[in-house]
């Protein structure tokens, strides 16, 4: 199986041109309100988890170099949905948004499949492990 590339990764590189570009260029000119309020929050899994992911392995908490596995996308969105969603709004007087966690998921769903797209399921779950 190949090694995961983590700051390397394709995915991570586009998904963080994207944010960038979307921060920087589109947000100041279009109007739309799903580039405003939901875009950035698809691509949370695919920016946030290669480095997150890469300190685990430096810190011996990641003893592989697989591409993020199923629980780990997962543990991650709900920890962050929580942290986001939940626990930020109270701290920083916002209001969370349902659809961010929506948004958060399905960036989720596309970047597991993106990483795993060469591997059979049966291998993705054996990586699980």
């Amino acid at each position: 199986m190949k090694r995961f590339s983590y700051l390397r990764d394709p995915l991570f590189l586009v998904c963080c041109l994207l944010y960038a570009t979307n921060r920087w260029v589109v947000k100041p000119h279009v109007h739309a309100v799903f580039f405003h309020y939901w875009f950035d929050d698809l691509l949370l899994i695919p920016c946030a988890l290669p480095p997150l992911l890469l300190m685990h392995r430096w810190l011996g908490l990641r003893a592989h170099d697989y591409p993020p596995t199923g629980p780990e996308i997962a543990g991650h969105l709900v920890g962050w949905s929580v942290l986001f969603e939940i626990i930020g709004p109270h701290i920083m007087r916002a209001t969370g948004d349902p659809l961010d966690v929506v948004a958060y998921a399905a960036g989720a769903c596309v970047a597991f499949f993106w990483w795993w797209r060469r591997v059979g399921a049966g291998n993705t779950m054996r990586c699980a492990r």
